[in-house]
């Protein structure tokens, strides 16, 4: 109950929304209007309490506006409301049987596509309405007729409509009191007013008898081929409608995720007592979902909630309803056709190459038909899906020592093999390759390709060596071990974090040969130019543009072992990095002094603006260690027996809490003292002290545990134990 505060107003929120929706879509559809509220109040009960989403909203959905309108001219209102029983019925099935994944195995461009061919019918039909005229038969006869009703303008409809779009469009620009009231709602209302108040000449919205003259569906009559596949086509567009939404929903809000096999459940039996009822065919919407999430929805009793205010409002303020212009609802619709053309779904599909499938299926709904379109746009996915398991690139490159570089990318089937050997075959005899595979699958035909050009290869005299992940997979398949279904092996992706000494990258036989001006450094840079730069040249590319904008300065230690980027899972531009020896932080006016590290907090805190400092102390740490033996000998190391004096707070801090402990355990211990100390080493420079007090800066210690692979977070030291300069 603790969440009905937050449940009511939501479901307050998406009625008022739904009514308008609802009348729209059931105007669309050729359906009687009161179908789009019982089909809203069977949404927000039924599909409410039984569905899998905590906050998903179902109602009738203008992505089935098309079939229900040919299911009406076809069959009859009667026998389309039985086609939604048993659409329903099929969905339970299927959510039984637990079938609903499946349906997210449809692209998504094909349902964008769709969605947008939808909303282009739905505008060019309801743009007749708008203009006073009645829309025709199909999308392509509503253009070839528009400019013929253009000619015919009726000036009060006409009004009426332009008011209606001109509301929508700049409400979400209003104040935001204003916007608290939705957008459909309150162009509806100010619309009808002016009709009213104006006298205008416009059509009405007749309810008469349709909540009392109710019967019962009836079976459709015709080819039981062609209605059984109308059943199916429903079933299943309305259930991928649903579990996408369902999908998307639940990355909008924190709560419980959905269960997509109970939603397809609900979602059926709602649809089996909309039919009953003589509703139209319903699933879950984004609009009015999303309208319940930001609205601060909580739990399904927002969704039945709303079921419930739509149910009174019928019944109680049905006559209001008939005040609404019909030219009002088509503008309405037109709007919301014009929307489901949605270019950040254009944009989205884009960056995956499936522009063409979204194209061809909007194009196919508008022309053809919803099933044809929908039809077409998966013959092209099916299509696309089966060149890109076909496709594979072959780059090659001379490198700088006269290396060659070849990268081999795809599938690689015996489809590739004339365009594999002829690029291969192209390196010259006698030298030195470097082969990656970047591949997901690889047949026999391939294989053997790559592996004959390869001992061909090194009979001249050349070299060839795989990347470092595909390696042991290509001796083991050379040898003729069964590598069918892993094609990798179980091995980490990436290496690069490894020690040198650790990477057994090849066998001693195949090492690369060093230039004599070559050391490790230089082999790791070839390395990294033939691996690592073509995977992090894009967003380099990106921070290169634009000034260095870290969130952390970083203070830890130069130990070799210690590797920030590593322990902190950042990436570039996300440290602003100190090292030296012991992570120390020289207190302000501190003798000796030091530029360097002041430099640096006063950039990152005056100019970066970071919001945390961070100081990192590691186990073992070599100058606490020289601190807790009495510092270096006099002479020995001069630069750093000055440079460790900055760490006398620290050994006096812990000197203080521990006495003078010297067992295998003190070393740690002062790590940790270390770390505490540095932080209120900090404190000692105003500007981040100024920081601090106010909120605006963050300081942390971390302690990284060398053995165990850990980083542990130190608490601020008590004050108690703060030693004074």
């Amino acid at each position: 109950m603790a969440t009905l505060r937050y449940d009511v107003p939501a479901s307050l929120v998406v009625f008022l929304v739904a009514v308008p929706l609802s009348l729209g879509i059931a105007m669309a559809s050729g359906a009687p209007f009161a179908a789009g509220l019982i089909a809203a109040v069977v949404g927000g009960i039924v599909a409410g309490a039984l569905g899998g989403s905590a906050v998903q909203v179902s109602g009738p959905a203008a992505g089935l506006s098309l079939v229900v309108a040919d299911l009406v001219q076809t069959y009859g209102w009667r026998a389309t409301c039985m086609i939604t029983l048993l659409a329903g019925a099929v969905q339970l099935v299927l959510g039984v049987f637990r079938a609903a994944r499946a349906a997210l195995a449809v692209s998504p461009a094909v349902i964008h596509g769709m969605l947008a061919g939808v909303g282009v019918v739905i505008a060019l039909a309801q743009l007749h309405v708008v203009l006073g005229g009645s829309p025709q038969y199909s999308a392509m006869a509503n253009l070839v007729e528009l400019p013929g009703q253009l000619a015919e303008l009726h000036g009060h409809k006409i009004a009426v409509g332009l008011l209606m779009i001109t509301v929508l469009a700049v409400w979400s620009r209003l104040p935001k009191p204003v916007k608290a009231v939705p957008a459909p709602l309150a162009a509806l209302v100010i619309a009808s007013l002016s009709a009213w108040a104006f006298g205008w000449d416009v059509t009405r919205i007749d309810l008469s008898g349709t909540f009392t003259e109710w019967s019962f569906p009836v079976l459709p009559q015709g080819d039981w081929h062609v209605i059984v596949a109308a059943v199916l086509l429903l079933a299943l567009l309305a259930g991928v409608e649903s579990l996408l939404c369902s999908v998307a929903v639940d990355s909008m809000h924190k709560g419980p995720r959905g269960d997509l096999d109970q939603e397809l459940t609900g979602q059926g039996v709602a649809n089996m007592v909309a039919g009953a009822l003589g509703g139209l065919p319903l699933a879950g919407v984004i609009v009015r979902s999303t309208t319940n999430v930001k609205a601060g929805a909580r739990s399904r009793m927002s969704a039945i909630l709303h079921g419930v205010w739509v149910l009174l409002f019928a019944l109680g303020f049905g006559w209001a309803i008939q005040l609404i212009p019909m030219e009002a609802l088509a503008a309405l619709l037109v709007f919301i056709g014009v929307q489901m053309v949605n270019l950040g779904h254009v944009r989205k599909v884009h960056g995956h190459g499936e522009v063409p499938v979204y194209m061809v299926t909007m194009a196919g709904v508008v022309v053809l038909g919803l099933a044809e379109g929908v039809l077409f746009g998966l013959a092209l996915a099916a299509l696309l899906a089966l060149r890109r398991l076909t496709w594979v690139t072959v780059r090659t490159r001379q490198e700088a020592g006269g290396r060659h570089h070849a990268t081999i990318s795809g599938s690689l089937t015996f489809l590739g093999v004339p365009r594999l050997t002829q690029e291969l075959r192209a390196i010259p005899a006698g030298a030195s390759v470097d082969l990656d595979l970047n591949i997901d699958f690889m047949d026999n035909a391939a294989f053997e390709a790559i592996h004959s050009w390869r001992l061909d290869h090194e009979r001249s005299g050349g070299t060839v060596d795989i990347d470092e992940l595909h390696d042991e997979w290509y001796t083991l398949a050379a040898s003729g071990a069964r590598m069918y279904p892993a094609k990798t092996p179980a091995r980490p992706p990436d290496r690069s974090w490894l020690p040198w000494s650790h990477r057994g990258r090849r066998k001693p036989h195949r090492m690369l040969p060093l230039h004599p001006a070559d050391c490790q450094l230089t082999v790791g840079a070839r390395e990294y130019h033939r691996r690592t730069a073509p995977l992090v040249r894009p967003i380099l590319t990106e921070l290169a543009g634009k000034q260095q904008q870290p969130t952390h300065l970083f203070i830890t230690c130069a130990d070799s072992r210690i590797m920030p980027s590593l322990i902190t899972s950042s990436g570039p531009g996300d440290l602003f990095t100190v090292r030296n020896i012991g992570n120390l932080v020289p207190r302000r006016g501190a003798e000796p002094s030091d530029d360097s590290v002041s430099a640096a907090i006063e950039y990152a805190t005056q100019v970066l603006g970071v919001h945390t400092i961070t100081v990192c102390g590691h186990s073992g740490c070599g100058a606490m260690a020289g601190l807790l033996s009495g510092g270096v000998k006099a002479g020995s190391l001069p630069g750093m027996r000055r440079w460790l004096r900055h760490g006398n707070h620290s050994l006096a801090r812990f000197i203080e809490t521990e006495g003078d402990r010297l067992d295998g355990g003190a070393l740690d211990v002062l790590c940790r003292v270390n770390v505490q100390q540095q932080l209120e080493n900090l404190r000692t420079y105003r500007k981040v002290d100024e920081q601090v007090r106010a909120g605006r800066l963050k300081l942390v210690g971390l302690y990284f545990d060398i053995g165990s692979a850990r980083v542990h977070i130190l608490p601020p030291a008590p004050s108690s134990l703060t030693v004074k300069s």
